[in-house]
């Protein structure tokens, strides 16, 4: 019997891949499997007909490089994602996948709407107050329920130093993606 993962492609992952969630597990009998999103709002999964596969950084590995899995279906099920694809049709194959790191490629993911932003595209940017005063760079986001925060790093007297500015309009003035530089209402000794 060949392996479960034989009729899945191998390929290279996109430049501009963004990891988006892993598979948990196989959900019933028809080769259908739990995704575990890494967003809350995971819109770029649902829209996606191809995502790339890449083995689980630990534990079993079932497959080595990336596998393109093309996506039948994908819908939320009693709080989680579940999909099926091409060439997993039976509940092994699906197990098969149990721990693959999901991407998809940037330029796949929903436009977002006006003022709203892929989290992955503010990680990186530069972030100046009013004043023109360099307080870091964009190096994660943290959600704590009613708001975003963002986690700044900076270098200052040869410390690093750790801010966290609330990423609302209150405080964030403006978001130049293609300048990549965030312009807030805050100062250094907040």
């Amino acid at each position: 019997m060949p392996p479960p993962l034989v009729m899945l492609d191998t390929v290279d992952l996109p430049t501009d891949a963004v990891e988006v969630g892993r598979i948990a597990d196989g959900w019933g009998v028809k080769g259908w499997f739990k995704v575990i999103a890494h967003s809350a709002e995971p819109d770029a999964l649902f829209s996606a007909k191809r995502w790339y596969l890449q083995p689980s950084e630990r534990g079993a590995k079932n497959f080595d490089g990336t596998l393109l899995l093309k996506v039948r279906e994908s819908k939320a099920h009693s709080g989680s994602l579940v999909a099926c694809a091409h060439g997993v049709d039976d509940r092994t194959t699906a197990d098969a996948l149990r721990g693959a790191r999901v991407f998809l490629p940037r330029t796949s993911f929903p436009t977002p709407s006006l003022d709203e932003y892929y989290w992955v595209d503010l990680i990186g940017l530069n972030v100046v107050n009013r004043d023109g005063v360099a307080l870091g760079v964009v190096q994660d986001l943290l959600s704590t329920g009613p708001q975003t925060v963002l986690v700044l790093s900076a270098t200052e007297a040869d410390k690093t130093v750790e801010r966290m500015i609330p990423f609302v309009s209150a405080y964030v003035d403006a978001v130049d993606l293609p300048g990549r530089r965030i312009t807030v209402d805050w100062q250094p000794d907040y």
